[in-house]
Protein backbone atom coordinates (compact mmCIF):
# COMPACT_ATOMS: atom_id res chain seq x y z
CA UNK A 1 0.00 0.00 0.00
CA UNK A 2 1.24 3.45 -0.75
CA UNK A 3 1.16 6.34 1.10
CA UNK A 4 -1.55 7.80 -1.60
CA UNK A 5 -3.37 5.01 -1.51
CA UNK A 6 -3.33 5.10 2.65
CA UNK A 7 -3.98 9.10 2.06
CA UNK A 8 -6.88 8.38 0.13
CA UNK A 9 -8.35 6.23 2.46
CA UNK A 10 -8.43 8.42 5.57
CA UNK A 11 -12.06 9.57 7.17
CA UNK A 12 -13.54 5.88 5.15
CA UNK A 13 -14.66 4.93 8.89
CA UNK A 14 -16.40 8.34 9.25
CA UNK A 15 -18.08 7.87 6.34
CA UNK A 16 -19.03 4.55 7.08
CA UNK A 17 -19.31 3.97 10.33
CA UNK A 18 -18.65 0.24 11.69
CA UNK A 19 -18.30 -1.17 8.64
CA UNK A 20 -14.72 -0.41 7.70
CA UNK A 21 -11.31 -2.05 9.09
CA UNK A 22 -7.46 -1.01 8.61
CA UNK A 23 -4.21 -2.77 9.15
CA UNK A 24 -3.99 -3.92 12.48
CA UNK A 25 -7.17 -4.52 13.61
CA UNK A 26 -8.83 -8.02 14.38
CA UNK A 27 -11.40 -7.87 12.01
CA UNK A 28 -8.88 -6.65 9.29
CA UNK A 29 -6.67 -9.65 9.98
CA UNK A 30 -9.57 -11.93 9.79
CA UNK A 31 -10.56 -10.62 6.43
CA UNK A 32 -7.29 -10.98 4.68
CA UNK A 33 -6.35 -14.25 6.15
CA UNK A 34 -7.27 -15.84 2.93
CA UNK A 35 -6.32 -19.15 1.68
CA UNK A 36 -3.38 -17.82 -1.02
CA UNK A 37 -1.94 -15.75 1.47
CA UNK A 38 -0.57 -12.46 -0.70
CA UNK A 39 2.59 -10.93 1.59
CA UNK A 40 2.70 -8.14 -1.03
CA UNK A 41 -0.42 -6.98 -1.00
CA UNK A 42 -1.41 -4.57 1.99
CA UNK A 43 -5.17 -3.36 1.60
CA UNK A 44 -6.03 0.65 3.00
CA UNK A 45 -8.78 -1.20 4.55
CA UNK A 46 -11.42 -3.64 4.24
CA UNK A 47 -15.19 -2.36 4.45
CA UNK A 48 -17.01 -5.78 5.76
CA UNK A 49 -20.77 -5.20 4.09
CA UNK A 50 -23.98 -6.76 6.04
CA UNK A 51 -26.31 -5.68 2.79
CA UNK A 52 -26.11 -4.72 -0.99
CA UNK A 53 -26.63 -1.06 0.83
CA UNK A 54 -23.49 -1.41 2.07
CA UNK A 55 -21.98 -2.42 -0.74
CA UNK A 56 -23.27 0.21 -2.87
CA UNK A 57 -21.87 2.71 -0.07
CA UNK A 58 -18.32 0.66 -0.49
CA UNK A 59 -18.41 1.62 -4.08
CA UNK A 60 -19.19 5.23 -3.67
CA UNK A 61 -16.38 5.77 -1.42
CA UNK A 62 -14.15 3.67 -3.43
CA UNK A 63 -14.80 5.68 -6.37
CA UNK A 64 -15.43 9.22 -5.19
CA UNK A 65 -11.88 8.59 -3.51
CA UNK A 66 -10.50 6.61 -7.09
CA UNK A 67 -9.68 3.77 -5.02
CA UNK A 68 -8.74 0.54 -6.19
CA UNK A 69 -10.96 -2.33 -4.91
CA UNK A 70 -11.65 -6.31 -5.21
CA UNK A 71 -14.02 -8.51 -3.62
CA UNK A 72 -14.02 -10.85 -1.35
CA UNK A 73 -16.27 -13.51 -1.30
CA UNK A 74 -15.13 -17.00 0.32
CA UNK A 75 -11.27 -16.00 -0.44
CA UNK A 76 -10.35 -19.11 -1.80
CA UNK A 77 -9.11 -17.63 -5.31
CA UNK A 78 -5.22 -18.99 -5.60
CA UNK A 79 -4.50 -16.54 -7.25
CA UNK A 80 -5.06 -14.09 -4.14
CA UNK A 81 -7.32 -12.08 -6.31
CA UNK A 82 -9.82 -11.43 -3.09
CA UNK A 83 -6.87 -8.71 -1.79
CA UNK A 84 -6.04 -5.34 -3.47
CA UNK A 85 -3.55 -2.45 -2.35
CA UNK A 86 -6.89 -0.23 -2.28
CA UNK A 87 -10.22 -1.20 -0.34
CA UNK A 88 -11.20 -4.71 -0.22
CA UNK A 89 -15.21 -5.53 -0.13
CA UNK A 90 -15.60 -8.25 1.96
CA UNK A 91 -19.19 -10.28 1.77
CA UNK A 92 -17.64 -12.95 4.00
CA UNK A 93 -21.20 -11.51 6.42
CA UNK A 94 -23.56 -11.98 3.74
CA UNK A 95 -24.09 -15.51 3.65
CA UNK A 96 -27.89 -16.20 4.22
CA UNK A 97 -29.60 -19.04 2.04
CA UNK A 98 -33.28 -19.02 1.71
CA UNK A 99 -34.83 -22.17 0.07
CA UNK A 100 -37.42 -21.05 -2.16
CA UNK A 101 -41.19 -22.34 -1.14
CA UNK A 102 -41.38 -24.66 -4.03
CA UNK A 103 -38.01 -25.67 -2.82
CA UNK A 104 -36.65 -25.62 -6.71
CA UNK A 105 -33.96 -23.23 -6.23
CA UNK A 106 -32.07 -21.17 -3.28
CA UNK A 107 -31.24 -17.23 -3.03
CA UNK A 108 -26.81 -17.46 -2.20
CA UNK A 109 -25.76 -15.20 -0.35
CA UNK A 110 -22.20 -13.28 -1.80
CA UNK A 111 -19.79 -14.46 0.88
CA UNK A 112 -21.76 -18.25 1.54
CA UNK A 113 -19.71 -21.15 1.05
CA UNK A 114 -20.78 -24.18 -0.56
CA UNK A 115 -20.70 -25.92 3.10
CA UNK A 116 -23.38 -22.85 4.15
CA UNK A 117 -25.54 -24.31 1.46
CA UNK A 118 -24.91 -28.12 2.07
CA UNK A 119 -26.20 -27.19 5.84
CA UNK A 120 -29.39 -26.04 4.58
CA UNK A 121 -30.08 -27.97 1.96
CA UNK A 122 -29.11 -31.61 3.39
CA UNK A 123 -31.98 -31.99 5.51
CA UNK A 124 -34.26 -31.36 3.07
CA UNK A 125 -33.02 -34.00 0.89
CA UNK A 126 -31.66 -31.49 -1.90
CA UNK A 127 -28.71 -30.65 -3.80
CA UNK A 128 -27.16 -27.25 -5.84
CA UNK A 129 -24.22 -27.88 -7.95
CA UNK A 130 -21.02 -26.93 -6.36
CA UNK A 131 -17.22 -27.42 -6.45
CA UNK A 132 -15.53 -30.08 -4.45
CA UNK A 133 -14.73 -28.55 -1.48
CA UNK A 134 -17.11 -26.90 1.53
CA UNK A 135 -14.92 -24.22 2.60
CA UNK A 136 -14.83 -22.66 -1.38
CA UNK A 137 -17.34 -19.38 -1.78
CA UNK A 138 -20.39 -20.40 -3.82
CA UNK A 139 -20.22 -16.95 -5.87
CA UNK A 140 -16.66 -16.84 -6.68
CA UNK A 141 -16.78 -21.12 -7.92
CA UNK A 142 -20.09 -20.18 -9.97
CA UNK A 143 -18.64 -16.94 -11.80
CA UNK A 144 -16.07 -18.37 -13.21
CA UNK A 145 -17.11 -22.43 -13.89
CA UNK A 146 -17.98 -24.57 -11.08
CA UNK A 147 -16.75 -28.32 -12.03
CA UNK A 148 -17.88 -30.74 -8.96
CA UNK A 149 -18.96 -34.18 -8.10
CA UNK A 150 -22.32 -33.64 -9.25
CA UNK A 151 -20.72 -32.17 -12.57
CA UNK A 152 -22.15 -35.06 -14.85
CA UNK A 153 -25.87 -34.97 -13.72
CA UNK A 154 -26.66 -31.12 -13.04
CA UNK A 155 -23.84 -29.64 -15.07
CA UNK A 156 -21.61 -27.04 -13.65
CA UNK A 157 -22.63 -24.68 -10.63
CA UNK A 158 -22.52 -21.75 -13.61
CA UNK A 159 -25.44 -23.92 -15.55
CA UNK A 160 -27.60 -23.49 -12.57
CA UNK A 161 -27.37 -19.80 -11.81
CA UNK A 162 -30.73 -18.32 -12.85
CA UNK A 163 -30.45 -14.95 -11.37
CA UNK A 164 -28.10 -12.95 -10.12
CA UNK A 165 -28.22 -9.36 -7.80
CA UNK A 166 -25.55 -7.21 -8.67
CA UNK A 167 -24.01 -3.64 -7.67
CA UNK A 168 -22.13 -2.70 -11.01
CA UNK A 169 -19.24 -0.01 -11.22
CA UNK A 170 -21.42 2.94 -10.82
CA UNK A 171 -23.20 2.21 -7.49
CA UNK A 172 -26.58 0.96 -9.18
CA UNK A 173 -27.99 -2.06 -8.15
CA UNK A 174 -29.50 -4.35 -10.80
CA UNK A 175 -30.99 -8.07 -11.16
CA UNK A 176 -30.20 -9.96 -13.66
CA UNK A 177 -32.79 -13.34 -14.82
CA UNK A 178 -33.88 -14.28 -18.22
CA UNK A 179 -36.53 -11.20 -17.52
CA UNK A 180 -34.05 -8.56 -17.49
CA UNK A 181 -30.33 -7.71 -17.81
CA UNK A 182 -30.32 -10.71 -19.68
CA UNK A 183 -26.81 -9.77 -21.26
CA UNK A 184 -25.15 -9.35 -18.07
CA UNK A 185 -26.35 -12.59 -16.58
CA UNK A 186 -24.42 -14.60 -19.63
CA UNK A 187 -21.26 -12.45 -18.83
CA UNK A 188 -21.31 -13.23 -15.23
CA UNK A 189 -22.02 -16.87 -15.86
CA UNK A 190 -18.46 -17.83 -16.86
CA UNK A 191 -16.97 -13.91 -17.46
CA UNK A 192 -16.01 -13.74 -13.29
CA UNK A 193 -16.09 -10.70 -11.07
CA UNK A 194 -15.19 -8.38 -13.98
CA UNK A 195 -18.94 -6.99 -14.66
CA UNK A 196 -19.90 -6.38 -10.62
CA UNK A 197 -20.39 -7.35 -6.74
CA UNK A 198 -22.89 -10.31 -6.63
CA UNK A 199 -24.57 -9.97 -3.23
CA UNK A 200 -26.74 -12.93 -4.03
CA UNK A 201 -27.13 -15.41 -6.71
CA UNK A 202 -30.67 -17.81 -7.11
CA UNK A 203 -29.25 -21.42 -7.73
CA UNK A 204 -31.48 -24.39 -9.29
CA UNK A 205 -32.07 -27.09 -6.40
CA UNK A 206 -31.98 -31.11 -7.61
CA UNK A 207 -33.77 -34.06 -5.29
CA UNK A 208 -31.04 -35.52 -4.33
CA UNK A 209 -30.90 -37.14 -0.42
CA UNK A 210 -27.59 -38.90 -0.92
CA UNK A 211 -24.55 -40.04 -2.96
CA UNK A 212 -22.14 -43.33 -2.54
CA UNK A 213 -18.60 -42.39 -2.66
CA UNK A 214 -15.07 -43.33 -1.47
CA UNK A 215 -11.92 -41.33 -0.86
CA UNK A 216 -9.14 -44.28 -1.75
CA UNK A 217 -5.34 -44.41 -1.27
CA UNK A 218 -3.19 -46.32 -3.22
CA UNK A 219 0.48 -46.00 -3.67
CA UNK A 220 2.03 -43.76 -5.62
CA UNK A 221 4.65 -46.60 -6.47
CA UNK A 222 1.35 -47.80 -8.64
CA UNK A 223 0.45 -44.55 -9.88
CA UNK A 224 0.25 -45.92 -13.27
CA UNK A 225 -1.81 -48.77 -13.08
CA UNK A 226 -4.39 -47.27 -10.99
CA UNK A 227 -4.74 -44.00 -13.01
CA UNK A 228 -5.63 -46.15 -16.56
CA UNK A 229 -7.32 -48.77 -14.55
CA UNK A 230 -9.36 -45.69 -12.78
CA UNK A 231 -9.84 -44.37 -16.38
CA UNK A 232 -10.75 -47.04 -17.94
CA UNK A 233 -13.59 -47.84 -15.36
CA UNK A 234 -14.36 -44.38 -15.55
CA UNK A 235 -14.84 -44.11 -19.24
CA UNK A 236 -17.70 -46.83 -19.27
CA UNK A 237 -19.65 -44.76 -16.45
CA UNK A 238 -22.82 -42.72 -16.69
CA UNK A 239 -23.64 -39.29 -16.35
CA UNK A 240 -24.22 -39.80 -12.68
CA UNK A 241 -20.64 -40.92 -12.16
CA UNK A 242 -18.02 -38.83 -11.75
CA UNK A 243 -13.86 -39.32 -10.51
CA UNK A 244 -11.54 -37.59 -8.97
CA UNK A 245 -7.86 -38.28 -8.21
CA UNK A 246 -5.44 -36.33 -6.07
CA UNK A 247 -1.85 -36.92 -6.07
CA UNK A 248 -0.67 -35.49 -2.05
CA UNK A 249 2.42 -36.16 -0.61
CA UNK A 250 1.91 -37.84 3.06
CA UNK A 251 3.74 -36.24 6.27
CA UNK A 252 6.40 -38.39 5.65
CA UNK A 253 7.26 -36.94 1.92
CA UNK A 254 5.70 -39.64 0.23
CA UNK A 255 3.12 -39.02 -2.51
CA UNK A 256 -0.06 -40.66 -2.34
CA UNK A 257 -2.54 -41.43 -5.10
CA UNK A 258 -6.28 -40.57 -3.68
CA UNK A 259 -8.92 -41.44 -6.01
CA UNK A 260 -12.30 -40.05 -5.01
CA UNK A 261 -15.37 -41.91 -7.21
CA UNK A 262 -18.63 -40.60 -6.75
CA UNK A 263 -21.96 -41.67 -7.47
CA UNK A 264 -25.28 -39.81 -7.80
CA UNK A 265 -27.85 -41.22 -9.76
CA UNK A 266 -30.02 -44.38 -8.14
CA UNK A 267 -28.71 -45.29 -4.38
CA UNK A 268 -29.43 -48.97 -4.95
CA UNK A 269 -27.24 -48.88 -7.62
CA UNK A 270 -24.05 -47.15 -5.73
CA UNK A 271 -22.35 -49.74 -4.18
CA UNK A 272 -21.84 -52.25 -7.05
CA UNK A 273 -20.81 -49.12 -9.12
CA UNK A 274 -18.70 -48.22 -6.80
CA UNK A 275 -16.63 -51.50 -5.66
CA UNK A 276 -14.45 -52.06 -9.02
CA UNK A 277 -12.83 -49.03 -7.50
CA UNK A 278 -11.30 -50.80 -4.43
CA UNK A 279 -9.57 -53.04 -6.90
CA UNK A 280 -7.44 -50.49 -8.74
CA UNK A 281 -4.24 -51.55 -6.82
CA UNK A 282 -3.12 -52.05 -2.98
CA UNK A 283 -5.56 -50.31 -1.41
CA UNK A 284 -4.13 -48.56 1.68
CA UNK A 285 -6.95 -47.24 3.54
CA UNK A 286 -10.83 -46.40 1.94
CA UNK A 287 -14.54 -47.05 1.44
CA UNK A 288 -17.20 -47.08 0.33
CA UNK A 289 -20.00 -44.73 2.23
CA UNK A 290 -23.43 -43.29 1.46
CA UNK A 291 -23.23 -39.91 2.52
CA UNK A 292 -24.73 -36.34 2.09
CA UNK A 293 -23.61 -33.89 -0.40
CA UNK A 294 -22.44 -31.86 2.61
CA UNK A 295 -20.41 -34.91 3.97
CA UNK A 296 -18.97 -35.46 0.26
CA UNK A 297 -17.53 -31.81 0.27
CA UNK A 298 -15.43 -31.68 3.29
CA UNK A 299 -13.04 -34.55 2.46
CA UNK A 300 -9.86 -32.80 1.32
CA UNK A 301 -10.94 -29.45 4.33
CA UNK A 302 -8.20 -30.78 5.96
CA UNK A 303 -5.40 -30.54 3.36
CA UNK A 304 -6.57 -26.84 2.81
CA UNK A 305 -4.94 -24.64 5.18
CA UNK A 306 -5.43 -20.47 5.27
CA UNK A 307 -2.30 -18.27 5.09
CA UNK A 308 0.06 -20.52 2.87
CA UNK A 309 1.90 -19.31 -0.63
CA UNK A 310 0.16 -20.87 -3.47
CA UNK A 311 1.24 -21.15 -6.79
CA UNK A 312 -1.31 -22.70 -9.62
CA UNK A 313 -1.75 -23.74 -13.01
CA UNK A 314 -4.93 -25.48 -14.94
CA UNK A 315 -4.95 -27.26 -17.97
CA UNK A 316 -7.46 -28.63 -20.06
CA UNK A 317 -6.78 -32.57 -21.25
CA UNK A 318 -8.85 -34.18 -23.76
CA UNK A 319 -8.79 -37.45 -21.50
CA UNK A 320 -6.76 -39.63 -19.15
CA UNK A 321 -5.06 -40.88 -21.18
CA UNK A 322 -1.48 -43.46 -21.01
CA UNK A 323 0.72 -40.22 -22.12
CA UNK A 324 -1.20 -37.95 -19.55
CA UNK A 325 -0.79 -40.30 -16.74
CA UNK A 326 3.10 -40.91 -17.91
CA UNK A 327 3.62 -36.97 -18.08
CA UNK A 328 1.20 -36.56 -14.13
CA UNK A 329 3.95 -39.19 -12.76
CA UNK A 330 6.99 -37.40 -13.66
CA UNK A 331 5.90 -33.96 -12.95
CA UNK A 332 4.87 -35.07 -9.24
CA UNK A 333 8.65 -36.73 -9.70
CA UNK A 334 9.78 -33.13 -10.16
CA UNK A 335 8.23 -31.37 -6.96
CA UNK A 336 10.43 -29.73 -5.26
CA UNK A 337 8.78 -30.27 -1.68
CA UNK A 338 5.75 -31.71 -0.30
CA UNK A 339 3.17 -29.04 -0.48
CA UNK A 340 2.85 -29.63 -4.42
CA UNK A 341 -0.45 -31.30 -5.18
CA UNK A 342 -2.53 -32.02 -8.52
CA UNK A 343 -5.81 -32.66 -8.64
CA UNK A 344 -8.24 -33.71 -11.64
CA UNK A 345 -11.82 -32.51 -11.99
CA UNK A 346 -14.12 -34.27 -14.92
CA UNK A 347 -16.37 -32.42 -17.32
CA UNK A 348 -18.82 -34.66 -18.68
CA UNK A 349 -22.53 -35.60 -19.01
CA UNK A 350 -24.78 -32.40 -18.45
CA UNK A 351 -21.86 -29.79 -19.18
CA UNK A 352 -20.94 -31.41 -22.13
CA UNK A 353 -24.62 -30.54 -23.69
CA UNK A 354 -24.76 -26.96 -23.06
CA UNK A 355 -24.24 -25.05 -26.15
CA UNK A 356 -20.75 -22.77 -26.13
CA UNK A 357 -22.58 -19.58 -26.75
CA UNK A 358 -25.11 -20.29 -23.90
CA UNK A 359 -23.32 -18.81 -21.17
CA UNK A 360 -19.68 -17.22 -21.18
CA UNK A 361 -18.06 -20.95 -20.37
CA UNK A 362 -17.18 -21.55 -23.77
CA UNK A 363 -15.30 -25.15 -23.62
CA UNK A 364 -18.69 -27.71 -23.94
CA UNK A 365 -16.84 -31.19 -24.40
CA UNK A 366 -15.88 -34.09 -22.56
CA UNK A 367 -12.70 -33.01 -20.52
CA UNK A 368 -10.22 -33.54 -17.79
CA UNK A 369 -9.00 -30.68 -16.03
CA UNK A 370 -5.78 -30.66 -14.06
CA UNK A 371 -4.76 -28.39 -11.34
CA UNK A 372 -1.09 -28.04 -10.27
CA UNK A 373 -1.11 -26.46 -6.52
CA UNK A 374 2.25 -25.62 -5.11
CA UNK A 375 2.07 -24.09 -1.39
CA UNK A 376 4.96 -23.42 0.96
CA UNK A 377 4.77 -21.76 4.64
CA UNK A 378 5.24 -17.88 4.18
CA UNK A 379 8.52 -17.97 5.74
CA UNK A 380 9.90 -19.69 2.88
CA UNK A 381 12.84 -17.90 1.15
CA UNK A 382 13.17 -16.49 -2.66
CA UNK A 383 14.33 -19.76 -3.95
CA UNK A 384 11.17 -21.73 -1.99
CA UNK A 385 9.40 -18.92 -4.12
CA UNK A 386 11.16 -19.94 -7.67
CA UNK A 387 11.25 -23.53 -7.29
CA UNK A 388 7.05 -23.53 -6.43
CA UNK A 389 6.58 -21.29 -9.09
CA UNK A 390 8.30 -23.02 -11.81
CA UNK A 391 6.81 -26.31 -10.69
CA UNK A 392 3.37 -25.36 -11.04
CA UNK A 393 4.22 -23.46 -14.37
CA UNK A 394 6.14 -26.40 -16.00
CA UNK A 395 3.86 -28.98 -15.00
CA UNK A 396 0.90 -27.18 -16.85
CA UNK A 397 3.20 -27.21 -19.95
CA UNK A 398 4.75 -30.47 -19.41
CA UNK A 399 1.45 -32.08 -21.51
CA UNK A 400 1.75 -32.47 -24.74
CA UNK A 401 -1.80 -33.05 -25.88
CA UNK A 402 -3.95 -30.55 -23.65
CA UNK A 403 -6.42 -28.11 -25.32
CA UNK A 404 -6.37 -24.32 -25.66
CA UNK A 405 -6.78 -22.20 -22.81
CA UNK A 406 -7.81 -22.81 -19.63
CA UNK A 407 -10.28 -22.86 -16.96
CA UNK A 408 -10.99 -19.33 -16.31
CA UNK A 409 -11.36 -19.34 -12.35
CA UNK A 410 -7.31 -21.32 -12.78
CA UNK A 411 -6.07 -18.44 -15.04
CA UNK A 412 -3.25 -16.08 -13.31
CA UNK A 413 -3.12 -12.29 -13.50
CA UNK A 414 -0.61 -12.78 -16.11
CA UNK A 415 -2.28 -15.38 -18.61
CA UNK A 416 -4.73 -13.19 -20.81
CA UNK A 417 -3.63 -14.92 -24.00
CA UNK A 418 -4.79 -18.58 -22.53
CA UNK A 419 -8.23 -16.58 -21.52
CA UNK A 420 -8.82 -15.37 -25.31
CA UNK A 421 -8.71 -19.00 -25.97
CA UNK A 422 -10.69 -19.99 -23.01
CA UNK A 423 -13.01 -18.00 -24.10
CA UNK A 424 -12.95 -18.87 -28.26
CA UNK A 425 -16.33 -17.73 -29.88
CA UNK A 426 -17.16 -15.88 -27.07
CA UNK A 427 -14.41 -13.76 -26.66
CA UNK A 428 -15.94 -10.70 -28.09
CA UNK A 429 -19.26 -10.67 -26.42
CA UNK A 430 -17.53 -10.69 -23.30
CA UNK A 431 -15.26 -8.05 -24.16
CA UNK A 432 -18.56 -5.83 -25.26
CA UNK A 433 -20.01 -6.90 -22.21
CA UNK A 434 -17.30 -5.78 -20.20
CA UNK A 435 -17.22 -2.11 -22.11
CA UNK A 436 -20.81 -1.26 -20.95
CA UNK A 437 -21.05 -2.83 -17.18
CA UNK A 438 -17.56 -1.40 -16.67
CA UNK A 439 -16.12 0.43 -18.70
CA UNK A 440 -13.25 1.83 -15.94
CA UNK A 441 -12.77 -0.92 -15.53
CA UNK A 442 -12.85 -1.20 -11.44
CA UNK A 443 -13.16 -4.61 -11.37
CA UNK A 444 -10.06 -5.08 -12.59
CA UNK A 445 -8.70 -7.39 -9.33
CA UNK A 446 -11.16 -9.88 -11.42
CA UNK A 447 -10.28 -12.80 -13.70
CA UNK A 448 -8.36 -12.17 -16.78
CA UNK A 449 -10.66 -11.56 -19.68
CA UNK A 450 -9.92 -12.17 -23.53
CA UNK A 451 -7.39 -9.72 -25.08
CA UNK A 452 -8.76 -7.10 -26.54
CA UNK A 453 -10.62 -6.05 -23.55
CA UNK A 454 -9.01 -4.01 -20.83
CA UNK A 455 -5.84 -4.74 -19.44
Amino acid sequence: MTRSIAKKADGLPRQLPGLVSTPGEDRYLAATRIWAKQPDIQPAAIIHCRSSADVQAAMRAARERDLPISVRGGGHDWAGRALCDGLVIDLSAIRDVTIAPDRRSAMIGGGACAADVTAVADPLGLVAAAGSAGCVGMTGLALGGGYGPLIGRYGLALDNVIEAEVVLADGSFVTANAEGNQELLWALRGGGGNFGVVTAMRHRLHELPSVHAALLVYPFTEAKAVLEKCAALAATMPDEFTVQFVILFGPDGTPMVFVVPCWCGGPEEGEARLTPFLKLGTLLAGKIEQQTHGALLSIFDASLINGLRIFGRSCWLPSLNAASIDTIIAVTNDAPAPGCMIVSHDFKGAASRVAGDATAFRLRRDHVMLEFVAAFPDRGSAQDETEHRDWARNSCEAFAGALPGGYPNFLGRDEQDRATMSYGGNAERLIQAKRRYDPDNVFSSAIPLPRGGHH
